[in-house]
């Protein structure tokens, strides 16, 4: 299939421009002058935030966040919002708490020693391991379904003047990174990422008749905080920043795609979807999904893994000091897209709604 796609920036842009990082001693000036917090800052690896783990003695433990200084002040103060509302309809939901700093403001902007406005959050620290540097079972997978579609519900009616921000991360915009795919390199690579892209393109019609509210958009295995000693077991829920107003499918899409194996042996594996299908499960107990959007979630989720190569394979071109943590989830990936392109449209339409056995 010919894509005739005319190579447009999309709203990537935010992700190429550099900036000069903000130190751990400048981190914690900057937590005693806003919030009045005496502590200790450990950085934590980000995509392009400064972000600090602040430890604050008898104050406890916050996430000191201070923006890139491409962030839009109306998306940041989104995100705060988003979590407000959270807050007030679902106080059960393990999400951070936003805070306010001592003039009560909730975006503060500071000056930073290189002479940039950048704003600064602060946050709840959620105690607990990131799922992604451990195992879950069935039982737990089925647990993060359910949050997730509480989360959701959560939201269905929450609105912000900056939820409709196109954002390079949300699948609904795949065709809008095709100039992208030179970085991908040559060979099955790129002919895998050009199939997908290819894929979405014949169900994009479709995607755009399903239902959209604002929703997280990135539940994936780095994103959740969890303690296999807590009945709970799915501790935190964290980083909002990729939230927007896309297809609920596209949520649910996502959340599966991070459920599938880091390596997969195509000979001992019925298909990619036995974990995510855990989610699934747990997920239908609280929300439900059509019959059409179970149609297109696989195809979304082949559509995420072009998504995450694309961006991930430009971005370590543009920052090779950064690529290690850039490139953390590419390369599993690679064997993912291989397995979709193994497949027919029919087969992945039917991945979610065939009768298991």
């Amino acid at each position: 299939m010919d894509l005739n796609l005319q190579a447009k920036p999309a709203r990537a842009s935010e992700l190429s421009d550099a900036c000069n990082p903000v130190g751990a001693a400048e981190a914690e000036v900057i937590a005693k002058s806003l919030y009045s917090i005496c502590g200790s800052a450990t950085r934590f690896e980000t995509e392009k935030d400064d972000t600090f783990l602040l430890d604050g003695a008898d104050r406890g433990k916050f996430v000191l966040k201070i923006a890139h200084p491409s962030e839009r002040l109306e998306e940041l103060d989104f995100q705060v919002a988003l979590l407000r509302h959270i807050e007030g309809r679902a106080p059960d939901l393990p999400i951070p708490r936003a805070h306010r700093d001592v003039e009560g403001a909730d975006l503060p902007i500071v000056t930073t020693s290189s002479g940039e406005r950048r704003v600064v959050r602060l946050i709840t620290f959620l105690s607990g391991t990131p799922l992604d540097r451990t195992t879950s079972t069935v039982a737990q997978r089925e647990r993060i379904g359910e949050v997730l579609a509480k989360l959701r519900h959560s939201l269905a009616d929450f609105s912000h003047p900056a939820d409709n921000r196109t954002l390079a991360w949300d699948v609904t915009h795949l065709l809008d990174l095709a100039d992208l795919l030179d970085f991908i390199p040559a060979g099955g690579k790129r002919a895998w990422t050009v199939r997908a892209l290819e894929r979405f393109a014949e169900i994009k019609p479709q995607l755009d008749l399903c239902r959209r509210q604002v929703l997280h958009n990135d539940f994936n295995t780095s994103n959740l905080v969890v303690d296999h000693d807590s009945p709970q077991f799915l501790t935190g829920v964290i980083d909002f920043g990729d939230a927007v107003r896309t297809a609920i499918a596209v949520d649910v899409s996502t959340a599966l795609m991070n459920q599938m194996p880091r390596t997969f042996d195509h000979t001992s594996r019925r298909d990619l979807f036995d974990e995510p299908r855990d989610i699934l499960r747990g997920y239908l107990r609280h929300a439900e999904l059509t019959d059409e959007e179970l149609r297109l979630i696989p195809f979304l989720a082949q559509a995420r893994l072009a998504v995450r190569a694309l961006l991930t394979c430009w971005r370590a071109e543009l920052f090779p000091e950064n690529s290690r943590y850039i490139l953390r989830n590419t390369e599993a990936g690679w064997a993912h897209l291989e397995w979709f392109n193994s497949m027919s449209a029919a087969q992945i339409s039917n991945l979610l709604t065939r009768e298991e056995p």
